[in-house]
């Protein structure tokens, strides 16, 4: 019970370090609390942006909590969600469009999963084979990978109808219509993604609590002697 009410209790201290904030800038914190509700939840519109803006929060929560269950702080989510990303999207734009969206999806979907997988493992490998803090290796690999994304919409992944031409916001060229997520919500931007987020939370719990890589991972997040005496080859779950 106490363990549940935590992250209630973080998000109440948030809330009142931000009102002794408002209020040294001389605002009114009750004002600002019920601007911030109307933004996020005043209608279809504002809780279709929301639900939107969580889909990659969740996914990298998903993912994130795996590796903490092992003990190795990854915090290299936004660069594994972009290299996830952008393998995704190279998929997507060489993709028939004749293919059907229901055999395009899958396998653009399983690309992003692989890119942001085999980026996570960089930090792991280096932590398992020469222990490497995988919290600068990590934080310095978020900046390799915006980099790199940066490089690849300024270059090779250009649009061709930009290519040359002067733009503060570079950008690949419009996907193929069969690799778009369906729309939940008509009117607003809400689409499949989230589903998608659920399920990988949902995975993830699973993949914890009921499965023997699970117990692995949380053997060695506990006590990585123990779980080596134990046989569980440590330095492979750290990459895992």
């Amino acid at each position: 019970m106490a363990r549940a009410c935590i992250p209630f209790g973080a998000a109440a201290a948030a809330l009142l370090i931000g009102a002794v904030l408002l209020i040294a800038l001389g605002a009114n914190p009750f004002s600002g609390y019920a601007g911030l509700l109307q933004g996020a939840f005043g209608g279809k519109d504002a809780i279709a942006r929301t639900l939107v803006r969580s889909i990659p929060l969740i996914l990298v929560a998903a993912g994130i909590s795996v590796s903490f269950r092992a003990s190795v702080i990854n915090i290299g989510g936004e660069g594994q969600i972009v290299m996830g990303a952008l393998l995704c999207t190279a998929i997507a734009l060489g993709m028939p469009t004749a293919m059907p969206r229901i055999i395009a999806l899958p396998i653009v979907l399983a690309g992003g999963f692989v890119g942001g997988g085999m980026f996570g493992a960089i930090p792991g490998a280096l932590k398992a084979r020469f222990n490497v803090n995988e919290i600068l290796s990590t934080i310095m690999l978020n900046i390799v990978a915006v980099q790199f994304m940066n490089y690849l919409l300024r270059g090779p992944m250009i649009d061709p109808a930009q290519d040359g031409a002067l733009s503060n916001i570079p950008q690949t060229e419009r996907l193929p219509h069969n690799t778009d997520l369906p729309v939940l919500l008509g009117g607003t931007r809400l689409h499949a993604g989230l589903l998608v987020a659920l399920l990988a939370a949902v995975c993830a719990w699973f993949l914890l609590g009921k499965t023997t890589l699970g117990y692995r991972l949380r053997a060695v997040g506990f006590n990585r002697d123990a779980a080596r005496y134990a046989g569980i080859p440590v330095e492979r779950n750290i990459i895992a």
